[in-house]
């Protein structure tokens, strides 16, 4: 464009030409200028890099799309050592999603231990996925901070209706919650036992052989004889469905 432009204008004195150049050759320049800025490197937060590289970077997530995720209908909230993330039959389970990016959790049903939530893992994932259907519902578990915690919180309401339109994403969280109930399930072989309690459970099977998640964080307090069944469980009786 540059080299009819010069033509046009020193030797053919062609005003058409030259003006039609130099159309062109500003319309490309905006085109390069617009791939470049989609080119730019993409800044993630420091305190969301973690949960990035240990979660979503696997399974080919664009750091452009996750700025999208986390940047419009989400914040980081803190805890601090002693306060509750969700108390049993109190909490609503509808209000939000939060993902842990610092400090370590405790999960207790009824002053009974379940497991503890760790940085880089959703906190309140069974709940999201056994509630889909049934709105109104409240928390099974108390959810304690055992450190000063930060989380990343996203509005449920907000980040259903952006999955809804996000075939790829609705299918990299329908995986992560899937795993990370898993892991919580497993982790409920891993308890803070005494000595004792540790000899009974190498004798007895595993919890997560004799109760899943979903029924020890969703479905106990809706019975009338929860606490028999906990006290069967914690004493390494068959009540419960195995895994």
């Amino acid at each position: 464009c540059s080299l009819f432009i010069a033509w046009a204008t020193l030797y053919r004195c062609n005003l058409d030409v030259m003006v039609w150049n130099v159309v062109f050759l500003v319309v490309n320049f905006m085109h390069l200028f617009f791939l470049l800025y989609k080119r730019r490197p993409i800044k993630i937060d420091r305190e969301l890099r973690s949960v990035y590289k240990r979660m979503f970077e696997p399974l080919h997530v664009q750091e452009a799309l996750f700025q999208r995720l986390t940047g419009q209908f989400c914040t980081i909230q803190t805890v601090k050592k002693g306060q509750a993330y969700a108390v049993e039959d109190k909490t609503s389970v509808d209000e939000r999603l939060s993902i842990l990016l610092k400090g370590k959790m405790k999960v207790s049903y009824r002053g009974h231990f379940l497991h503890n939530i760790y940085t880089n893992s959703f906190i309140d994932s069974p709940e999201f996925r056994s509630t889909e259907m049934h709105r109104g519902e409240k928390f099974q578990v108390t959810i304690v901070a055992e450190e000063n915690c930060k989380f990343l919180c996203w509005s449920r309401e907000r980040l259903t209706y952006f999955l809804e339109s996000d075939t790829f994403l609705n299918e990299v969280f329908k995986y992560l919650i899937g795993k990370d109930i898993t892991n919580k399930l497993y982790s409920l072989n891993d308890p803070t036992l005494s000595d004792k309690a540790v000899k009974k459970m190498d004798r007895q099977p595993s919890l997560c052989s004799q109760l899943s998640m979903m029924q020890m964080r969703n479905s106990m307090a809706s019975t009338s004889d929860t606490d028999d069944v906990l006290n069967q469980i914690l004493r390494g009786g068959s009540t419960g469905s195995s895994l």
